[in-house]
């Protein structure tokens, strides 16, 4: 049985829909053309690939902290959908809880865009997120890590990190952001996006300078808080991206079926309550 029979749930997407859901007028990106992609576009990609659920992120581009368009396609997806938000900082145990309630698992923070010192400031709000039993989604970008370990080990909240840490392409496992990230695998409360390897490649598709950071993550967090995403609908791509050849490349980077189904469906459904 290969990668397309085989049961899976995308850990990494978005969904646009401005007609319905208009973006903000002060976001930094607004995507268009082929990087539109609502939710009933995404739920025909899914299962034309066999893909049981996926965990949606609210983007930074276009909605920024409006999370309507995520909430209305986890609330119409029958349990396919589930949700990462973006809030405010200032946000309140109650409105967090009602964002869980609707079927959001955590909270995106984006340092890749918006720089580390707004994280920085962010220990109240994990706090709330432990509390709950929600995430902490980070994207950071080459050496950020650096300057957020201490909050991260001066925190009790779940850990999510986004698109392999995206280490500078090129600089090898040994750069000094990406060995801060394979050091967090000892705090057992973090856990790794298998996804983005066109962020940190040099090179074209298959990405095969990317596949080293992909298969040390494996390696040093284990497939029990390893996932995998897609990116869909691949905001800023390099170059054309489709879906079913990331699933085949996952298959290549992963060739074991039992560590694969691991990160692609028993550690994602354990984690994010996927029923």
């Amino acid at each position: 049985m290969g990668i397309f029979e085989e049961n899976k749930i995308d850990c990494h997407n978005h969904v646009f829909d401005p007609v319905r859901f208009p973006y903000r007028a002060d976001t930094a990106y607004r995507p268009s053309g082929q990087e539109l992609g609502t939710a009933a576009q995404f739920t025909r990609v899914l299962e034309a690939s066999g893909v049981q659920h996926a965990l949606l992120v609210g983007p930074t581009s276009g909605y920024r902290t409006d999370n309507a368009c995520m909430l209305d396609a986890i609330a119409q997806g029958n349990g396919r959908f589930k949700g990462i938000a973006v809030v405010e900082d200032d946000i309140d145990r109650a409105a967090l809880r009602g964002l869980k309630e609707a079927g959001v698992v955590g909270v995106a923070f984006n340092p890749a865009m918006e720089g580390v010192a707004k994280l920085r400031e962010a220990g109240p709000l994990f706090d709330l997120l432990a509390d709950l039993d929600m995430f902490a989604q980070i994207q950071v970008v080459e050496d950020q890590l650096l300057a957020l370990t201490d909050l991260i080990d001066q925190t009790r909240v779940r850990i999510l990190i986004d698109h392999c840490g995206r280490p500078v392409p090129g600089k090898g496992i040994g750069q000094p952001g990406f060995e801060a990230l394979l050091a967090l695998a000892d705090n057992g409360r973090t856990v790794v996006k298998i996804s983005g390897l066109q962020k940190v490649s040099e090179q074209a598709f298959p990405y095969a300078d990317a596949q080293i950071y992909a298969k040390a993550l494996i390696a040093a967090f284990g497939a029990d808080a390893c996932v995998w995403g897609s990116d869909w609908p691949f905001l800023r791509a390099p170059e054309r991206l489709d879906y079913a050849p990331l699933l085949a490349l996952f298959e290549t980077v992963v060739p074991d079926p039992a560590i694969r189904r691991k990160i692609l469906w028993d550690t994602p459904k354990r984690l994010f309550g996927f029923q």
